[in-house]
Protein backbone atom coordinates (compact mmCIF):
# COMPACT_ATOMS: atom_id res chain seq x y z
CA UNK A 1 0.00 0.00 0.00
CA UNK A 2 1.79 2.97 -1.26
CA UNK A 3 1.74 6.15 1.25
CA UNK A 4 -0.17 8.54 -0.90
CA UNK A 5 -3.50 5.85 -0.60
CA UNK A 6 -3.51 6.94 3.51
CA UNK A 7 -3.24 10.68 2.78
CA UNK A 8 -6.85 12.47 2.77
CA UNK A 9 -8.74 13.83 -0.44
CA UNK A 10 -7.86 17.17 1.11
CA UNK A 11 -3.71 16.19 1.45
CA UNK A 12 -3.45 15.14 -1.78
CA UNK A 13 -4.89 18.14 -3.76
CA UNK A 14 -2.66 20.65 -2.04
CA UNK A 15 0.18 18.34 -2.33
CA UNK A 16 1.29 19.45 0.83
CA UNK A 17 3.19 17.19 3.45
CA UNK A 18 5.67 16.58 5.93
CA UNK A 19 8.38 19.38 5.79
CA UNK A 20 6.94 20.87 2.21
CA UNK A 21 6.02 24.36 3.70
CA UNK A 22 7.15 24.58 7.64
CA UNK A 23 11.11 24.06 7.26
CA UNK A 24 10.87 27.04 5.64
CA UNK A 25 8.43 28.86 7.90
CA UNK A 26 10.58 27.72 10.81
CA UNK A 27 14.58 28.56 9.85
CA UNK A 28 13.21 31.90 8.66
CA UNK A 29 11.98 32.42 12.33
CA UNK A 30 15.24 31.02 13.75
CA UNK A 31 17.07 33.63 11.55
CA UNK A 32 15.42 36.09 12.47
CA UNK A 33 15.66 35.17 16.02
CA UNK A 34 19.26 34.94 15.86
CA UNK A 35 19.57 38.16 14.44
CA UNK A 36 17.98 39.54 16.72
CA UNK A 37 20.29 38.99 19.27
CA UNK A 38 23.36 41.03 18.54
CA UNK A 39 20.75 43.86 16.83
CA UNK A 40 18.96 43.72 20.44
CA UNK A 41 22.26 44.23 22.39
CA UNK A 42 23.16 47.03 20.23
CA UNK A 43 19.60 48.42 20.12
CA UNK A 44 19.49 48.74 24.21
CA UNK A 45 23.57 49.90 24.82
CA UNK A 46 22.44 52.70 22.35
CA UNK A 47 19.30 53.52 24.21
CA UNK A 48 21.06 53.48 27.42
CA UNK A 49 23.95 56.01 25.35
CA UNK A 50 21.35 57.96 24.51
CA UNK A 51 18.86 58.06 27.96
CA UNK A 52 20.33 62.09 28.86
CA UNK A 53 20.55 63.15 25.55
CA UNK A 54 18.39 65.78 23.80
CA UNK A 55 16.62 65.53 20.69
CA UNK A 56 19.44 67.19 18.06
CA UNK A 57 21.88 64.71 19.91
CA UNK A 58 19.52 61.84 19.06
CA UNK A 59 18.94 63.40 15.70
CA UNK A 60 22.88 63.76 15.05
CA UNK A 61 22.99 59.82 15.90
CA UNK A 62 20.25 58.64 14.05
CA UNK A 63 21.75 60.53 10.90
CA UNK A 64 24.78 58.03 11.23
CA UNK A 65 24.39 55.60 8.50
CA UNK A 66 25.60 52.79 10.83
CA UNK A 67 23.18 53.21 13.07
CA UNK A 68 20.34 53.72 10.56
CA UNK A 69 21.36 50.47 8.63
CA UNK A 70 21.49 48.94 12.23
CA UNK A 71 18.07 50.62 13.48
CA UNK A 72 16.41 49.33 10.26
CA UNK A 73 17.48 46.09 10.37
CA UNK A 74 16.73 45.46 14.12
CA UNK A 75 13.18 47.11 12.73
CA UNK A 76 12.79 44.97 9.84
CA UNK A 77 14.03 41.92 11.58
CA UNK A 78 11.86 42.13 14.48
CA UNK A 79 8.72 42.43 12.87
CA UNK A 80 9.33 39.76 10.37
CA UNK A 81 9.80 37.85 13.57
CA UNK A 82 6.61 38.60 15.33
CA UNK A 83 4.93 38.37 12.12
CA UNK A 84 6.25 34.66 11.88
CA UNK A 85 5.93 33.95 15.46
CA UNK A 86 1.96 35.36 15.42
CA UNK A 87 1.56 33.49 12.35
CA UNK A 88 2.24 30.21 14.02
CA UNK A 89 0.16 31.10 17.30
CA UNK A 90 -3.08 32.06 14.88
CA UNK A 91 -2.87 28.88 12.81
CA UNK A 92 -2.12 26.83 16.16
CA UNK A 93 -5.11 28.43 18.34
CA UNK A 94 -7.65 29.89 16.00
CA UNK A 95 -9.84 27.28 14.47
CA UNK A 96 -12.36 28.42 12.69
CA UNK A 97 -11.49 28.74 9.20
CA UNK A 98 -13.13 31.96 8.57
CA UNK A 99 -11.40 33.51 11.90
CA UNK A 100 -8.37 31.89 11.26
CA UNK A 101 -7.87 34.01 7.53
CA UNK A 102 -8.94 36.84 8.76
CA UNK A 103 -6.71 36.77 11.69
CA UNK A 104 -3.56 35.65 9.12
CA UNK A 105 -4.64 38.36 6.87
CA UNK A 106 -4.65 41.16 9.41
CA UNK A 107 -1.42 39.91 10.91
CA UNK A 108 0.54 40.42 7.52
CA UNK A 109 -1.00 43.72 6.92
CA UNK A 110 -0.48 45.12 10.36
CA UNK A 111 3.14 43.95 10.57
CA UNK A 112 3.73 45.69 6.81
CA UNK A 113 2.47 48.58 7.79
CA UNK A 114 4.12 48.72 11.07
CA UNK A 115 7.15 48.33 9.14
CA UNK A 116 6.65 50.77 6.62
CA UNK A 117 6.05 53.06 9.13
CA UNK A 118 9.37 52.17 11.15
CA UNK A 119 11.44 52.64 7.68
CA UNK A 120 9.93 55.78 6.75
CA UNK A 121 10.63 57.19 10.29
CA UNK A 122 14.07 55.97 10.36
CA UNK A 123 15.00 57.70 6.59
CA UNK A 124 13.19 61.09 7.75
CA UNK A 125 15.55 60.77 10.21
CA UNK A 126 18.35 59.81 8.35
CA UNK A 127 17.60 62.22 5.42
CA UNK A 128 17.05 64.79 7.81
CA UNK A 129 13.43 65.57 7.47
Amino acid sequence: MSDRSLRTPLARVRGLGSAKSGTHHFWIQRLTAIALVPLTIWFVLSIASLATADLPAVHAWMKSPLSAALMLSFLLAGFWHMKLGLQVVIEDYVHAEWAKVTCLVVNNLVSIFLALAATLAVLKMLLGG
